[in-house]
């Protein structure tokens, strides 16, 4: 079969002739762009139980093994606006294709790196591949598919893979590294973006918009330099605390330089990020509910980690495999998710998904120091708390990327794609610094336990921000996110 290369330009009269149930065709491509963004969700969490081996592999100091983590989340989460926006001029596919086969030839280069110069490079490119496909990716999925129950059936079971592979991601990279070698953890990406880079041109057709877009360059940069200001200086925070230099320049040169993006895009005549577009109240919120999603649960993955490890004594591969009840929960909740949107709102799943996360994660504050009791309690409320989060997930997806055009969907899921991977970026490092304080900065095991369920605390009325954010800003017609 040829490569398909239609573009779209009049998404409205094809929608209107688009079946209401998934035909072979898209099921085979919903297939080849969620395998991908599996595998990218995978990437955020592979190794961070292969770090001490990576390490001892490679002659990392403890000090720079964190770089191995950071490198990639800097350019994962500073490039994604500016390649969403890349995407819309010279074609999502393009670059969908091209930055997966930029993940497989990173991942081998990681996976045959014999220096920590050639490792914290190949994190780099594997960070900017990432940045690249997760909004093209998207932003094909959207265009794909009609808005209403195709899309959001589409979205939940995107939604469910992606928290799942950040969750396998953890088991997989501690399964692989015991059994195997830390490398693994790279060469798993090596066949997978080759596959989907072989059968994705012949079945995924071309999206952008009818018109042009001109690249607003200083929008780009700024926002592209904000952001990885922000993210820097959280991670340095996270490990050396709020005062230290590095975190207060790092956070300082963030605000100054994102806020210099908002007077540029008040200028240029085809800004980057539309002042217009960002006034929306499913965008503005939409993403805001998504931000703290992502902070929420992926920072109580660390959480636990550390609760685990420290306070039970369990090896970081039980402590991995744990969490393959949070992955179940997390899918049952993409699957689920749809059916609620459909018969009743996005504000009534974002509420209710919001309210189910809070209450059993404010549940694991009961945890305490013994292995039965404590998995008892773990198990069920990690489960439902995973489902909770995975509503709000979905709903935050079909809110933020509904009633926009399709020339306008490059832009709406770059931001969400941002929220997603800015959340994933700073969780762990905001409850890493509140685990320090709420420990005294000691290490035993009853002190991490303290901590840990300090940090827990915050975490549940985070989640109770995002559910009163969805109850106040957003309303809801026919079960649609109001424009």
């Amino acid at each position: 079969m040829p490569p398909a290369t239609t573009v779209a330009t009049d998404p409205a009269a094809d929608r209107e002739s688009e079946p209401q149930r998934l035909t072979g065709r898209s099921k085979l491509v919903l297939g080849v762009l969620l395998i991908a963004q599996f595998m990218l969700a995978v990437d955020f969490s592979i190794l961070n139980v292969a770090l001490p081996a990576i390490g001892d592999g490679l002659g990392f100091s403890l000090a720079d093994l964190q770089w191995v983590a950071t490198s990639f989340a800097l350019s994962a989460a500073g490039f994604t606006l500016f390649f969403g926006r890349i995407g819309d001029l010279i074609g999502r596919k393009r670059i969908f294709i091209g930055s997966l086969g930029l993940l497989g030839v990173a991942s081998l280069a990681g996976g045959l790196a014999t220096s920590p110069e050639v490792l914290l490079a190949a994190r780099v490119a594997q960070g900017l591949a990432t940045a690249a496909a997760t909004p093209a990716g998207l932003s094909l999925l959207t265009t794909s598919f009609a808005e209403g129950p195709l899309r959001q059936k589409a979205l939940g079971v995107n939604g469910a893979l992606m928290s799942a592979g950040f969750t396998t991601g953890a088991i997989l990279g501690g399964v692989l590294t015991d059994l195997l070698s830390w490398r693994w953890a790279f060469f798993v990406n090596v066949p997978v973006a080759l596959a989907v880079v072989l059968v994705a041109p012949a079945v995924i057709k071309e999206s952008r918009p009818a018109g042009r877009p001109r690249l607003d360059l200083p929008g780009a940069l700024t926002v592209t330099l904000g952001l990885l200001g922000l993210v820097y200086g959280t991670t340095q925070a996270g490990e050396h605390g709020w005062t230290h230099p590095h975190a207060l320049t790092g956070l300082a040169a963030g605000v100054l330089l994102l806020t210099a993006f908002v007077l540029v895009e008040r200028r240029v005549a085809a800004p980057l990020v539309p002042l217009g577009t960002l006034r929306r109240p499913t965008v503005a919120w939409g993403n805001l509910l998504g931000l703290l999603a992502f902070v929420t649960e992926t920072s109580l993955v660390y959480l636990l980690t550390l609760y685990l490890q420290k306070t039970l004594g369990f090896s970081p591969l039980a402590a991995g495999v744990t969490f393959g009840v949070l992955g179940a929960g997390t899918v049952v909740g993409g699957l689920l998710a749809p059916r609620l949107l459909s018969r009743t709102s996005t504000v009534t799943v974002l509420v209710g998904g919001g309210l189910v996360q809070a209450v059993f994660t404010a549940a694991l504050l009961l945890l305490g120091t013994t292995t039965g009791a404590s998995l008892a309690l773990l198990l069920p409320a990690t489960f439902f708390g995973g489902v909770g989060n995975m509503l709000v997930i979905v709903g935050f997806m079909v809110t933020a990327t509904s009633g926009l055009p399709d020339a306008e969907q490059g832009l709406a899921t770059g931001l969400a794609s941002m929220s997603q991977q800015v959340g994933i970026t700073l969780g762990t490092p905001v409850m890493s610094a509140v685990v320090t304080a709420g420990s005294a900065g000691a290490a035993t095991a009853s002190a991490v336990h303290r901590g840990v369920l300090t940090a827990v605390a915050v975490n549940a009325g985070l989640v109770l921000v995002g559910v009163l954010v969805a109850a106040l800003f957003l309303r809801s017609r026919a079960g649609r996110p109001a424009a």
